[in-house]
């Protein structure tokens, strides 16, 4: 969840949906003070990644509408944010943006687990979408995580 409001940040400061990537780097180094430009494109590649932005022509587009994301006055991004997550920890942040307590979606998860007998991640991608919640590309990961553990 923290990533999508680091992501949506840059956005809601200039009131659109696209950006420059420049624009995108000096609102969260100089302007915020989150984090050094060489971080700031370190943290594209990750939303890259995980579907929260996309490269158009020579924009930085977000794939979600940023006005739509509150923004904490004390809200100071984590380093973390800026290492690749797994996608049991993206399904958890899914779940809670949709209102979910961490600790249950977690207890949920791992009964889920223990019950099917699949890794963590499937059972974290069944379970969301078992409650409705897109995770549609999370689906290749938890797959390969199945046959990883199957050969394994």
């Amino acid at each position: 969840m923290s990533l999508r409001v680091a992501v949506a940040t840059p956005f809601r400061q200039n009131g659109t949906s696209r950006l420059k990537e420049s624009e995108f780097v000096v609102s969260l180094s100089l302007d915020r003070g989150w984090f050094s430009p060489d971080q700031a494109k370190r943290l594209i590649d990750v939303a890259t990644r995980e579907g929260l932005l996309e490269h158009a022509d020579d924009e930085l587009v977000a794939t979600f509408d940023p006005s739509e994301v509150t923004v904490p006055e004390e809200f100071v991004p984590d380093e973390d944010l800026l290492r690749e997550r797994s996608a049991f920890e993206r399904v958890l942040d899914a779940l809670v943006a949709e209102g979910m307590e961490k600790h249950e979606a977690v207890g949920a998860i791992n009964s889920l687990q223990g019950e099917l007998g699949v890794t963590i991640e499937a059972a974290a991608v069944i379970y969301a979408r078992r409650e409705g919640i897109d995770v549609a590309e999370l689906v290749p990961i938890a797959k390969s995580a199945l046959t990883a553990d199957e050969a394994g």
